[in-house]
C-alpha cells in the first residue's frame, strides 16, 4: 500500500479571516458607509500619480535593487534626519519593503527563534500575533487599559524573563489612538537596558500626532535606537495604502538579518513607484501637513458624534476614533457593529477583536479617514439610531 502524508494540521488553528475583511465585505453586502478598514476613500495628489507614469515610460518597469531603490532610501534617510536627529545609513541601514505588514512579519521571521518570548501590548494589531507563533515564538501580553490605554510599565517589567527577545510597540497606536511620551520610550529604555531585547516600533502612523505633540520616535533615543526595528508606511502617509509600500530602520547588523528573510519573502518592491515617492518626498509639507489634516478630520468627527449617546475615548493620533457604546445597547461588541452594519448601515470594528481572550469592553474603532461628505451621512445614520 503506498504512504501518504499525514492529514493537515493548521498551523495557526485559532485564526480565521481578519476582522477588518469580515467588516469590509458586510458593509459592502449591506450597503454601508465603511468606517472600519483603515483606508481613506480620498485620493493622493495628481502630481504623485504623474511621477509614477513618468518613471514608467522612462522605461524603470524592471527589478529595483533587493533593498530598495537608492533614491528612495536617501530620501529617507533625510527625513529621519530632520525629524529625528537620527542618522542611518541608506546603504545598510534602510530597506523599502512590501507594506508594514510584510515589515513587521519578516522581522519578526529574521530575529524570533522557537521558544523566544515577544511582549505585545494588548489590544493589539492583529497581524503580530500570528507572526509570532509562526515562529514558534512565545506571545507574553501587556494589558493597556481603558479609558486612556496607557501601558503599565511595572507589568512590562514583570513579563520580562532571560527568554524575552522582543518587545513590539506601536505608537501612535492602532487600534486605540493612544500616543506614547517621552517618559514611556525613557521607560522602555530602562527596561531592556543590558538585554539582548530588540524592540519591533510600528511607528506607521508617526505623522499624524495631534494637539501639538510629538511623535516620539524610537529614532531619537540613541539607546533604543540601537536596538529597534522601526517600521512606517507610505501608504498611511500618502494615502495610498493599495500600494503597499513602506520602509523599515535598523543598525546593520539587525538589517542584515532582517534582509536574509526579505529577500526570500519578497525580494524587492514596486520600482517606478519607489522613484514616484523619492521625488514626492522633496516637498516635507506633505507629510509635515498631515497632523493638522487630519486633526481637522477628528475635530470634526468628535462634534459630528456629539448628539449621539457614545461615549467618545481620547485620540491622540493615528486616523482611528474609539467609542464606548453601553448607552446605546448592552450587546457584546461583535454583535453590537453587525447590528450598527446592517440596521443602521454604518461599519465599524469591535475591539474585542484585537485581544487574545475576546476582552469586551464595550468599545468599539471608526476610522475618520474619509471625506466629509462620508462622514456627514454617517452622522445622519447614526442620530438616526444611538
Amino acid at each position: 500500500m503506498p504512504s501518504f502524508p499525514a492529514p493537515l494540521v493548521s498551523r495557526l488553528p485559532e485564526v480565521g479571516t481578519t476582522v477588518f475583511t469580515v467588516m469590509s465585505r458586510l458593509a459592502q453586502e449591506c450597503g454601508a458607509i465603511n468606517l472600519s478598514q483603515g483606508f481613506p476613500d480620498f485620493s493622493a495628489e495628481d502630481v504623485l500619480f504623474e511621477r509614477v507614469a513618468y518613471w514608467m515610460r522612462s522605461g524603470h518597469n524592471q527589478y529595483a535593487p533587493m533593498a530598495g531603490m537608492p533614491a528612495l532610501r536617501a530620501a529617507i534617510a533625510a527625513k529621519v534626519q530632520d525629524l529625528y536627529g537620527a542618522s542611518y545609513d541608506p546603504e545598510h541601514e534602510i530597506t523599502v519593503t512590501a507594506g508594514a505588514t510584510q515589515a513587521l512579519f519578516t522581522a519578526v521571521a529574521a530575529l524570533v527563534h522557537p521558544g523566544d518570548e515577544v511582549i505585545v501590548f494588548e489590544p493589539v494589531y492583529d497581524s503580530y500575533v500570528p507572526a509570532i507563533t509562526l515562529q514558534g515564538g512565545v506571545v507574553r501580553r501587556a494589558r493597556l487599559a481603558a479609558p486612556d490605554y496607557r501601558p503599565d510599565w511595572d507589568a512590562v517589567q514583570a513579563l520580562v524573563t532571560p527568554r524575552t527577545r522582543m518587545i513590539m510597540i506601536n505608537t501612535p497606536h492602532n487600534p486605540t489612538g493612544t500616543v506614547w511620551s517621552a517618559a514611556d520610550l525613557q521607560r522602555l529604555a530602562e527596561i531592556t537596558r543590558g538585554t539582548g531585547i530588540v524592540v519591533m516600533a510600528d511607528e506607521v502612523y508617526e505623522h499624524i500626532v495631534f494637539d501639538g505633540a510629538r511623535h516620539e520616535s524610537a529614532a531619537r533615543y540613541p539607546e533604543l535606537a540601537e536596538r529597534s526595528v522601526i517600521v512606517s508606511s507610505f501608504g498611511k502617509t500618502y494615502h495610498v495604502t493599495g500600494w503597499k509600500v513602506g520602509y523599515v530602520l535598523a543598525p546593520q547588523a539587525l538589517m542584515a538579518e532582517f534582509r536574509k528573510v526579505h529577500q526570500f519573502n519578497v525580494f524587492t518592491v514596486n520600482t517606478p513607484v519607489q522613484l514616484a515617492l523619492a521625488d514626492y518626498m522633496a516637498d516635507a509639507g506633505r507629510h509635515l501637513r498631515l497632523a493638522a489634516f487630519y486633526q481637522e478630520k477628528r475635530d470634526f468627527f468628535r462634534r459630528g458624534l456629539a448628539a449621539t449617546r457614545f461615549e467618545l475615548l481620547p485620540c491622540a493620533g493615528t486616523y482611528f476614533q474609539t467609542a464606548r457604546y453601553t448607552a446605546i445597547a448592552d450587546l457584546p461588541d461583535t454583535d453590537f457593529v453587525e447590528w450598527l452594519t446592517r440596521e443602521v448601515g454604518v461599519a465599524a470594528i469591535p475591539l474585542s477583536a484585537f485581544f487574545g481572550d475576546g476582552r469586551d469592553e464595550k468599545v468599539i474603532r471608526f476610522c475618520f479617514a474619509k471625506r466629509d461628505e462620508t462622514l456627514e451621512a454617517a452622522f445622519e445614520r447614526l442620530g438616526r439610531f444611538c
